[in-house]
C-alpha cells in the first residue's frame, strides 16, 4: 500500500494531472482498485462517489462482460467483453492536450479505463471514468460549458483510446477513433466517456460523435458500422453500474 500524500501534494495534483489507476488487464479480474489520493474536504454526497475508484473491485465498475440489450442499430442486442484494463497513466497519456485543457477546471483525481470488444471482435471501445476534484457547482459549470459550446461534439476533443498490446485493440490508436461520447455528471465528481473504432486498425478520416452517428439515415463510416451505438451503449451501461454502486455505498453507510 502506498503512503498517503500530504494536503499540498493532493492540491497540486488537483490542478495539473490525473494519476492513472494501476491495474493489469484480464489477469486482475477480482482485484481491487487501489491508490493513494485523499478526498479534499467534505463535499456531501460527492464523498462516497469519489472514493469508489479505490474501494470497489474492478469487475464492479468494468465487468468482464457487459450486456447491451437493445443497444445496437435498430434495437439489436449487443454484448461486450473486456479485453484490458489500463495500467497507471497520467492525464497527458489519456487525453489530447486540448481536451485535457477543457477538463482542467474540474481537476483530475484518478482516471480508470478499460477496453472492450464486441461479440464479433470487429469493433473495439475504450470506456473511461474520470474522477475529478470538483464540487457540484464546478461540475455543473463544466457540463453547461460543454453543452453551450458543443465541446462534446468537436473532433479535436475526442478522448484517446487505450490500445492494449496482445489484444484485438493493439492497433487502436488516435487515428483509429471513429465515434465517441462524453458526459459530465453533476451528481458525482465524474466524467464518463467512451471512444470506439475498428479492431482491424483502419484509419478513420471522418470520425463522428455517437449522437450524430446514431441518427437514422446517417451515412458516415462510423454510422454505417454502428460504432456510435458501440460507444454510447457501453458508456451508458458503465455509467449505470457506477450510479448503482454509488447508491449501494450510500445505503451501506447509512
Amino acid at each position: 500500500m502506498r503512503t498517503r500524500p500530504s494536503r499540498s501534494r493532493a492540491l497540486a495534483a488537483a490542478t495539473c494531472v490525473v494519476l492513472g489507476l494501476g491495474l493489469i488487464g484480464g489477469a486482475v479480474t477480482g482485484s481491487w482498485l487501489t491508490g493513494d489520493a485523499d478526498a479534499d474536504g467534505d463535499r456531501g454526497g460527492f464523498a462516497a462517489a469519489e472514493q469508489l475508484w479505490h474501494s470497489v473491485p474492478v469487475d464492479q465498475l468494468f465487468p468482464r462482460t457487459v450486456d447491451g440489450e437493445g443497444a445496437g442499430p435498430g434495437g439489436a442486442d449487443r454484448t461486450w467483453t473486456r479485453i484490458a484494463v489500463a495500467p497507471d497513466s497520467r492525464c497527458r497519456d489519456a487525453f489530447d492536450p486540448l481536451l485535457r485543457k477543457a477538463l482542467a477546471p474540474v481537476g483530475c483525481l484518478r482516471l480508470l479505463r478499460a477496453t472492450y470488444t464486441d461479440a464479433t471482435r470487429s469493433h473495439v471501445t475504450t470506456v473511461g471514468l474520470l474522477f475529478t476534484t470538483a464540487d457540484s457547482a464546478a461540475m455543473s459549470s463544466l457540463k453547461s460549458r460543454f453543452g453551450k459550446e458543443g465541446l462534446d461534439t468537436r473532433t479535436d476533443l475526442m478522448p484517446l483510446p487505450y490500445a492494449a498490446k496482445g489484444t484485438v485493440a493493439a492497433g487502436f490508436g488516435a487515428g483509429q477513433r471513429a465515434s465517441w461520447t462524453l458526459s459530465v455528471l453533476t451528481d458525482a465528481p465524474v466524467v464518463v466517456y467512451a471512444v470506439s473504432g475498428f479492431a482491424d486498425g483502419r484509419t478513420i478520416t471522418e470520425p463522428q460523435p455517437a449522437e450524430e452517428a446514431m441518427k437514422p439515415g446517417a451515412t458516415t463510416t462510423p454510422a454505417q458500422a454502428g460504432l456510435g451505438h458501440e460507444a454510447q451503449g457501453l458508456a451508458d451501461r458503465v455509467e449505470r453500474r457506477f450510479r448503482k454502486t454509488v447508491a449501494s455505498a450510500g445505503d451501506d453507510a447509512s
